[in-house]
């Protein structure tokens, strides 16, 4: 993946300035020369110009004129995305209505009702930073439903994201948390979606950068280090393949790309393996450049020859030609038996696919034109609209439920007609029966997959066949709720449960009133405000609820005081009195104005906090505080598995963290250590830890079977820097496999 060149700290005069930002606007019409008909030139002169004047005064953080940006975003849409120029003349006007004095009108007025919708639904979106959670999730929704009015709105959103994540260097520290983790989040799986490969790539590696910047750069360095020994590896494995296509008259490309630092690293996380351990750092790609009724047959015969010259991982086969990914992505990926005993990817597909791959959605416009079937696209946006629509649940949720619904890989699988049905990836046999129908889902009491019974939280896998059997008795439960992915699913459970609530709840009602009228009060609705207060529920509906259910015992009222018609709860309303949120401008928090807070130095004792158990932090570790209700601060790594959600949805919640040196508090950590399982190789381990680096050990757990060992230790460290030297000390032991730091949850 290229590294983007960042423009040289500011310091241009203003003639120099005004020449940048020309070249930079021919620059971007020499992109479009291909699309501009005529008319065009002038329309796109006028965007420029109003832009220009319109942010003329404005500055980026870098401290380059503001109008630079909109340049940037628009060359991104035509040169990486493929959009024309309508969606140019957007790009360009992105910032304005929000930014500046012009108006939507102004806009409309000048290029017309379908520029102004797109201007508008980009303006509606982009105060998605710096407000709270479920501001920000509504915000998301908003994304969402104007993507489906018009997909170019989300195109242009992904290129300004782009633009930003490629120039965050001159952004604080805690912002570049922030927008890293929201674009980790929510931005790149919208790209992937979108079929935008590349831009999705871009994405996770900068967002890496900003959030584990030691990973980064440690395989960054070791890919450049490494990148001569592949380079001549992959020049072995494709020349015997290169004779082949050639001697079958195939017109194609072939060459190898090194896989993401991002991808990369999961694989490391997921594996539990160094670097060099990591098989597949690159994939082989054959381009074909086939007319299209012959692409499929082409590919499998190109697939053909490579396995006869390799050999296949059977169960490393993917056949994305027969059916296509819902973005559009048609492809086939093998993986075979290299020289020198290496495992290769190799993907095979031809240049409209290729097209498809690296442009997404605009591509495959292209290519649709004339074409009468609806494509995965259509039917995508066509499920985001229905869930969008109907949903009345909490924001947050529903972004959660749009993650796991829309932006995870798919299965697809089979009604008893055998018609197909396209799933998220861990859907369940009920999610099914929603997908077919909600009637259908709200009284499904069984299914069938492949023909036998099976539970409704049964996964189902791609090829699966599926019979929902149903009955007019069934009602859904709230354990469902526990079992579904899709959104639409969740969406209509939600409904039928709180019907189902308030039905119940209506006994309830009553049983209230007649208390509240026994006591000489009214069923007003600051009384049945006192009561949900008191007993700390959500809602009326939920009070009502768990009256009639028996859940609350309406004697406890007594307690309570009659003011006319009115009743005042006794002090203290709630029961539980959480402690209040940790606030830095507390005389208990730190003096420094930006709220900076120096953990484990002199103002240690003034500052509650909490170390997070999903990441256990040490000193040295990339932290930041997060606040807590009830719990004060919270330290967790950047790298934490809950970061990228916690930072995303609740980045006003952030406090920027560093830490002091201090080496008279030890911390606790955990290592997972693999090895032979040798005599005397426990005592090795204990040795070198404590007598040799005199690490205090707090406890030990060893399980051996068959010729191999696994050892958990719990040791007290100082610091990320004594971790680093104890880890590689255990390393250069004999007989040892692998160490990892090991902090999931408790340390076992």
């Amino acid at each position: 993946m290229e590294t983007v060149a960042q423009i040289p700290k500011y310091n241009l005069n203003e003639e120099q300035e005004r020449k940048l930002i020309l070249r930079e606007y021919r620059s971007l019409l020499r992109s479009l020369k291909t699309k501009i008909k005529p008319g065009d030139k002038d329309l796109l002169r006028t965007a420029f110009e109003m832009a220009a004047d319109a942010h003329k005064t404005m500055r980026r953080k870098s401290g380059e004129p503001y109008i630079l940006h909109p340049l940037a975003v628009a060359k991104i849409c035509v040169e990486e995305i493929g959009l024309g120029v309508r969606s140019t003349i957007c790009a360009l006007m992105h910032d304005t209505v929000e930014d500046t004095d012009i108006t939507l009108e102004d806009v409309e007025k000048e290029f017309g009702n379908e520029i102004a919708r797109i201007v508008d639904g980009l303006t509606k979106i982009s105060n998605v930073i710096d407000v709270n959670a479920s501001q920000q999730a509504e915000n998301f929704k908003k994304i969402l439903l104007t993507l489906t009015d018009d997909p170019r709105v989300i195109l242009i959103k992904l290129a300004d994201r782009l633009h930003n994540m490629r120039t965050l260097e001159s952004m604080k520290r805690e912002k570049q948390l922030k927008i890293a983790s929201e674009t980790v989040y929510v931005y790149a799986p919208l790209a992937h979606r979108m079929g935008l490969y590349n831009i999705k790539t871009e994405m996770e590696d900068l967002a890496m950068k900003y959030m584990e910047p030691d990973t980064y750069k440690e395989i960054a360095q070791k890919l450049a280090e490494t990148k001569r020994e592949r380079s001549k590896y992959i020049n072995e494995f494709i020349k015997p393949i290169k004779e082949k296509l050639e001697k079958g008259n195939f017109n194609f490309e072939i060459y190898g790309r090194p896989k993401s630092i991002h991808s990369i690293s999961n694989k490391m996380k997921k594996k539990g393996v160094d670097f060099e351990e990591v098989y597949d750092l690159f994939a082989i790609r054959v381009i074909l450049d086939s007319p299209q009724e012959k692409e499929k047959e082409d590919c499998w015969k190109v697939y053909s020859m490579i396995t006869d010259e390799y050999t296949p991982s059977p169960e490393r086969l993917r056949d994305w030609l027969s059916n296509p990914k819902s973005n559009g992505y048609e492809a086939l990926h093998t993986t075979v038996m290299g020289p020198q005993g290496k495992w290769v990817e190799v993907q095979i597909r031809t240049k409209r696919m290729n097209e498809i791959a690296e442009k997404g959605l605009a591509a495959h416009w292209k290519y649709k034109e004339g074409a009468t079937d609806e494509s995965g696209f259509d039917k995508w946006f066509q499920q985001i609209r229905e869930v969008i629509s109907s949903q009345e649940t909490d924001s947050i949720d529903f972004l959660q439920d749009f993650k796991t619904s829309f932006l995870a890989e798919e299965i697809y699988v089979y009604t008893p007609k055998g018609d197909v049905k396209m799933l998220p990836i861990g859907s369940t046999a009920l999610d099914f029966a929603f997908a077919i129908h909600s009637a259908i889902g709200v009284k499904t009491i069984g299914a069938k997959v492949n023909h036998k019974l099976v539970p409704l939280s049964h996964k189902l896998r791609s090829g699966d066949q599926i019979e929902i059997i149903t009955s007019n008795k069934q009602k859904p439960s709230e354990d469902w709720l526990g079992f579904v992915v899709t959104a639409k699913a969740k969406g209509r459970i939600k409904d039928a449960l709180k019907e189902e609530k308030k039905k119940i709840g209506d006994e309830g009602k009553y049983a209230v009133q007649r208390k509240l009228e026994g006591m000489g009060a009214s069923m007003n609705p600051h009384n049945i405000d006192e009561l949900v207060h008191w007993y700390k529920l959500p809602s009326h509906v939920d009070l009502f609820y768990q009256v009639a259910i028996k859940n609350i015992d309406l004697k406890d009222l007594k307690e309570f005081t009659v003011m006319g018609d009115r009743i005042e709860a006794p002090k203290p309303i709630r029961i539980f009195d959480p402690k209040p949120e940790y606030n830095p401008n507390h005389p208990g928090g730190s003096s420094k104005k930006d709220t900076e807070l120096v953990i484990f130095g002199e103002s240690s004792d003034k500052i509650v906090y909490n170390l997070a158990n999903c990441c256990k932090p040490i000193p040295g570790d990339d932290v930041f505080g997060f606040i807590t209700t009830g719990k004060g601060l919270t330290i967790h790594r950047t790298n934490c598995p809950n970061a990228a959600k916690l930072l995303a949805n609740y980045g006003h919640r952030v406090v920027k963290t560093k830490w002091a040196r201090n080496k008279e508090i030890s911390f606790l950590t955990g290592l997972k250590i693999v090895g032979m399982d040798d005599v005397g190789v426990i005592h090795k381990i204990t040795n070198l830890i404590s007598g040799e680096l005199k690490i205090n050990i707090s406890a030990l757990s060893v399980e051996a079977k068959e010729g191999l060992f696994e050892g958990k230790i719990k040791v007290f460290v100082h610091d990320k820097d004594e971790l680093e030297e104890l880890l590689s000390s255990l390393k250069s032991l004999p007989g040892i496999e692998s160490v990892e730091r090991y902090d999931t949850g408790d340390i076992a």
